[in-house]
């Protein structure tokens, strides 16, 4: 449908909204309108909801009403995430099984909390890992002009203690050699050229039998920056592939059965992939302080798809345990699927 034709639309609707009510809409000294049909589709209304599209019955248009729906809209949104975050973290099994049996008013919908938390964690990386590359590339160009200066201070100190001159000439040219690559290290910091750029050709001929891994590989070795950026774009913009690559697997623990569909399975995944979203946040963020965060990528994903396992599908402790190993490898599987489609992306 046009812009035209929208406009059309609801020309016509609020036309018969003022032919069933002449005065709806229309401002009065209180900032309300008081009127007796949807301003929207112009259904007669009955309560204080439109039970046709479900706009408000009466329109405020008031300074404080404006603020009022401002607040609304956030708070309302605030409120559903304190909700359902706690009830992720420690029920999600119960927290699934809700929403897929349509007890959904107090929570936030997988997608949107998905959609969320994908924002939320390439957020928090742009935000913390701004410049960490150069910074590494920095850092190990100083460590390398460090141990490089240690080196020609040991050279010298034992050239002016040789005596034959045979081993005079060969410390010589070692302090030559060593003082080439300090000088040479001392350009690239100046430079601030990505470490990257200076490691040593790796061969990648052996690649070209899977054509979008050596592209992917090519575009990262011509220029690191620019692929990391579009791995970067990528991840974030098809993070959503994830939730149907994933819900295959999860039916693979669920064959023909005739409980638990699709659906149910895609909210399943939608909300795993939220929590473990939020756990790579706490991760970087407890590595950015200093605290180990190894210990809580190993144990809380696998514990985590066990208890929502048990809560979603109803099952016993040894099925739900039994279950978790297989789809502790379907998640893998999974991830590589996607690590391979964002090659494929930044590849080409």
């Amino acid at each position: 449908m046009s812009g035209t034709e929208t406009l059309g639309e609801m020309a016509g609707a609020f036309a018969a909204a003022r032919t069933v009510e002449p005065t709806a809409g229309e401002y009065r000294a209180d900032g309300h309108t008081h009127e007796s049909a949807c301003l929207n589709c112009a259904t007669p209304l009955v309560g204080s909801h439109c039970h046709a599209c479900g706009q408000a019955a009466h329109v405020h248009k008031t300074i404080g009403a404006f603020f009022h729906d401002l607040l609304h809209g956030v708070f309302h949104f605030e409120g559903k995430i304190w909700r359902t975050l706690p009830m992720l973290v420690t029920k999600p099994g119960q927290l699934t099984r809700e929403y897929i049996d349509g007890r959904r008013a107090s929570y936030v919908s997988p997608i949107a909390l998905f959609l969320f938390c994908v924002f939320l964690l390439f957020t928090t990386i742009n935000s913390m890992n701004a410049g960490d590359l150069g910074k590494s590339a920095t850092t190990s160009i100083e460590q390398a002009e460090a141990q490089q200066k240690a080196e020609l201070s040991a050279l010298q100190a034992k050239l002016r203690t040789e005596t034959d001159a045979d081993d005079i000439a060969r410390l010589k040219r070692k302090i030559e050699v060593a003082q080439s690559s300090l000088d040479g290290l001392a350009t690239l910091r100046s430079s601030n050229v990505n470490i990257n750029m200076i490691q040593p050709d790796t061969d990648i001929e052996g690649l070209e039998k899977v054509p979008f891994v050596y592209e992917a590989v090519k575009v990262w070795k011509e220029n690191p920056k620019l692929a990391l950026y579009k791995v970067q774009t990528y991840s974030y913009k098809l993070s959503w592939a994830l939730i149907p690559i994933s819900v295959p697997f999860l039916w693979l623990l669920f064959p023909f059965s005739r409980r638990f569909g699709l659906y149910d399975h895609t909210v399943f995944v939608t909300y795993s992939l939220c929590f473990m979203t939020l756990l790579a946040i706490v991760a970087m963020l407890g590595a950015k302080l200093g605290v180990p965060s190894l210990g809580l990528l190993g144990l809380v994903p696998p514990f985590h798809m066990l208890v929502q396992l048990r809560g979603t599908y109803g099952l016993s402790w040894f099925g739900a345990w039994l279950r978790t190993w297989f789809l502790s490898m379907f998640a893998l599987t999974a991830l590589i699927l996607f690590a391979m489609l964002i090659l494929v992306e930044a590849g080409g």
